[in-house]
């Protein structure tokens, strides 16, 4: 009898032990930084004791390929596929969208038991159903676009609702990813943590700046003529930041005692934004070459995974869904094929495409064929200096008919030129968003900036001028409409109008706003990116919007001339 009470109590504690919840999930991306804006890699300049203690502690794969730049990334690492086939194909005017019908990793977690949520840059949509909250994830905190205009207290998104942030962006996503990891830390939670820093403008708290001020640089970009000092100073301030940060989630792991249930990622979205030291690989954000690709890659869970362990084998962004499942134990079924692979089962027999802006190149375990169709061993020459296609000429020719047919098969999945309507009235979600960078305009009108993710269109005075959307109303229905603006005292009493073809709705300017400028006073270095501005909000009235593609157009109708408003977002909200 006590043999069948010990045997029951065994399969009980058994049942307990490995029927517990599945692994919490942490991916934490940060935005233009370099593989060697770390101190664990090798850089001098730079102190990031919580990320190298990660790396410690996990697995780092010294071979790790991302796209060149922000959006293609972000979507491979959503979805495992190129990010070509989800229909991204730019990094603003909506060529950054992921086609909505792509299952991210989110959807695969949740549908898992898996509660989740996102803070921070988004950059693969705005209109649901682009939105993250449309994409899987329970909740959303940051911004949908490239780049945001101020880091400190700025406008912000939260479940598709404006509010307002509260400090240092990557500070305060990080605190609300902390208060989520508080509340979901009984089941299992996926926290998705993709920080707006190093990327421009570049701003960051003055205790990190004057650090980096006060400590000469010691190493350099192999072109030192080509390094802006400063501007190296600044991102190298701002990964300190990051670090600090990942230091407040990994010290919350651990003050929860989730460190053996909880898997941690660390990885960025491309290679540096400017000319600094990155173990003197070629190029840099945008390239193709080993440089601009090329990512700091550590994969932690406690008691799982080999501490210190350094994996040689090439992996990429694609991997990244298909080695979480696969190693969390959760079985799905993929309704698009992937194009990554459990980066654990990976050895040398893979390739590794890198594309962007029509230039494609190739990396395999040694060798890297670069969109000039030049062949660089990898081993013997990590820097790209000496061509080796006549040593290795059934190697380069191999590389070349899989670039073609790449080329062919892949790239082709995406055409700019086919115009896709920006979404509005979703069935689920009666909020929409149209920013400014979405829109075209006519007339005198011109945008506050040349890089339009954080734009505002502004110059708007002539009674002709007018803003607009191609778009497709989802679901048909009465609209609220409100836009965000400013206006001189020249422009009291001028009437805005949003119409389509059939219906319009108008609202008047009652309210002088004219506020300056602002963000310049954070910047440590000038910025290329436009400055921003506080709006104040102008309703509209209704309208009814009947289903199918149409044209949206703001107009102004103004008494004084010299009347200029200023708009920086319209929302429609379903009734």
């Amino acid at each position: 009898m006590s043999y069948i009470i010990k045997t029951i109590v065994f399969i009980f504690f058994t049942a307990i032990c490995f029927g517990q919840q599945k692994p919490n999930i942490i991916i934490i991306l940060t935005d233009d930084q370099g593989w060697g804006d770390l101190s664990f890699t090798g850089n001098e300049n730079i102190s990031t004791p919580n990320i190298d203690q990660l790396a410690a502690e996990g697995v780092f794969f010294e071979n790790f390929f991302v796209s060149p730049v922000c959006s293609p990334t972000r979507a491979e690492i959503l979805t495992g596929r190129f990010y070509t086939r989800g229909g991204v194909y730019s990094v603003h005017e909506g060529g950054e969208r992921l086609d909505a019908d792509e299952t991210t990793i989110a959807n695969v977690l949740k549908d898992a038991g898996y509660v989740t949520a996102a803070f921070g840059k988004w950059h693969n949509g705005t209109q649901p159903p682009y939105h993250p909250i449309c994409r899987g994830f329970d909740e959303f905190y940051g911004f949908t676009s490239g780049h945001w205009g101020s880091y400190f207290s700025p406008m912000l998104d939260h479940n598709n609702q404006i509010v307002k942030g509260s400090g240092y962006l990557p500070d305060d996503l990080t605190t609300h990813a902390l208060n989520f990891i508080e509340d979901h830390q009984s089941q299992p939670f996926f926290v998705f943590l993709p920080y707006n820093t190093p990327h421009s403008p570049m701003q960051v708290p003055e205790p990190y700046w004057q650090k980096q001020l006060k400590q000469p640089l010691t190493i350099f970009h192999k072109d030192q003529e080509k390094e802006d000092t400063m501007f190296t100073k600044a991102a190298l301030a701002m990964v300190e930041n990051i670090d600090d940060n990942v230091g407040r989630i990994s010290q919350k792991i651990s003050d929860l005692d989730l460190e053996n249930n909880t898997i941690i990622i660390f990885l960025s979205d491309n290679g540096p934004n400017s000319w600094r030291w990155n173990n003197r690989m070629k190029g840099r954000k945008g390239s193709t070459d080993e440089g601009g690709v090329k990512s700091p890659f550590i994969i932690k869970w406690k008691g799982k995974l080999e501490a210190g362990k350094r994996h040689k084998a090439i992996a990429s962004s694609l991997d990244i869904l298909p080695t979480l499942t696969a190693i969390a134990g959760i079985e799905w079924n993929a309704v698009k094929p992937l194009d990554g692979i459990n980066m654990f089962d990976s050895t040398d027999h893979k390739v590794i495409y890198s594309y962007w802006n029509d230039r494609l190149s190739l990396r395999t375990q040694r060798f890297r064929l670069d969109h000039e169709d030049l062949l660089f061993d990898m081993n013997n020459d990590p820097e790209q200096q000496k061509d080796v296609s006549k040593l290795f000429p059934e190697m380069h020719q191999d590389l070349l008919r899989l670039k073609e047919k790449w080329l062919e098969e892949v790239a082709s999945e995406v055409d700019p030129k086919i115009a896709r309507p920006f979404p509005v009235g979703h069935s689920e979600y009666p909020n929409t968003q149209m920013p400014a960078r979405d829109a075209k305009y006519t007339g005198e009108i011109q945008s506050s900036n040349r890089w339009p993710n954080c734009s505002f269109l502004t110059n708007w005075t002539g009674a002709h001028d007018s803003i607009f959307w191609e778009v497709e109303v989802l679901t048909p229905g009465t609209y609220q409409a409100e836009i965000y603006h400013t206006a001189n005292e020249e422009a009291l009493g001028s009437e805005v109008t949003l119409g389509n073809s059939l219906e319009a709705t108008s609202g008047l300017i009652q309210v002088v706003h004219d506020p300056p400028l602002h963000g310049m006073q954070y910047d440590v270095v000038p910025r290329e990116e436009g400055y921003v501005k506080d709006f104040k909000i102008l309703s509209l009235g209704k309208i009814d919007l009947k289903k199918g593609k149409q044209r949206l157009t703001l107009q102004k109708q103004s008494v004084h001339p010299n009347a200029s408003v200023d708009f920086r977002l319209l929302i429609l909200k379903r009734l």
